[in-house]
């Protein structure tokens, strides 16, 4: 019996020994894990591109076509961003065609710096403009961005909110807003100084999948000033209401 203590006494020494030789030598927060951990890998490049407005848009001033998409490619911390949208009216004309190129830049957990050019490209007089905004997300998850423009037209900005509200796990209502002020009126492209107009809209959309959504909804259209008449044509442009029908699309 002696030596059957004798021999399990041993084998615990040993076995405590092993363990003293695996745990860290001394007291400075070295990790006693025999491997290392895997770097972060946040400077991977990623590529996301959304179509968020897809639609045909049906109102008393006739039908028209509308579609707003941004998508950019980089790091979790500087990206290029590329935006786009704009519209058809019901003469088959391009319209509100505003195209951004910007180096995007992660400033905080939830907003980007975003500065490049803005290029109004449609069927009006082309523009351009020296663009520096804001992108993300505000209290309660509400989408937000906020981007100034320089030209040799004068100033402008524009402000867009949007917030995605789950009714269920694939049913999504999400209002919709924005607004562009100018400090000069354009009637070349039926700009108003001031607030010129207001694009708002309220969509229910369900989610066949994560990147597939057909959605209706009703939408409101408000020009004010000279933006009242699109291209100097009274009969182009104006306020109202309409229902929309599109789908929203992303990889």
């Amino acid at each position: 019996m002696k030596t059957l203590l004798g021999a399990l006494s041993l084998t615990a020494l040993c076995a405590t020994g092993a363990l003293a030789q695996m745990a860290p030598s001394d007291m400075r927060g070295q990790s006693a894990m025999p491997f290392p951990m895997p770097p972060m890998l946040d400077d991977a490049i990623v590529v996301h591109a959304i179509v968020d407005q897809f639609e045909g848009r049906w109102g008393g001033s006739g039908g028209e076509f509308r579609y707003d998409g941004q998508g950019w490619a980089g790091t979790d911390y500087d990206k290029l961003w590329v935006k786009s949208e704009g519209e058809t009216d019901a003469r088959g004309r391009f319209t509100d065609g505003q195209h951004e190129i910007l180096y995007d830049r992660a400033v905080s957990t939830f907003f980007d710096l975003q500065a490049g050019v803005r290029l109004d490209i449609d069927s009006g007089p082309m523009r351009t403009w020296a663009a520096l905004g804001v992108q993300g997300l505000a209290i309660d998850f509400f989408e937000v961005e906020a981007t100034a423009y320089a030209g040799d037209r004068g100033l402008a900005a524009r402000l867009t909110g949007s917030y995605d509200l789950l009714l269920t796990q694939r049913l999504i209502l999400q209002p919709e807003a924005e607004l562009n002020l100018y400090s000069a009126a354009d009637r070349a492209r039926g700009v108003g100084a001031g607030l010129s107009d207001i694009d708002a809209g309220l969509r229910l959309r369900y989610e066949i999948s994560r990147k597939f959504a057909p959605y209706l909804g009703v939408t409101y259209e408000g020009r004010f000033g000279e933006s009242g008449a699109r291209g100097g044509d009274p009969r182009s442009g104006g306020n109202g209401a309409r229902v929309a029908f599109g789908v929203r699309a992303w990889l």
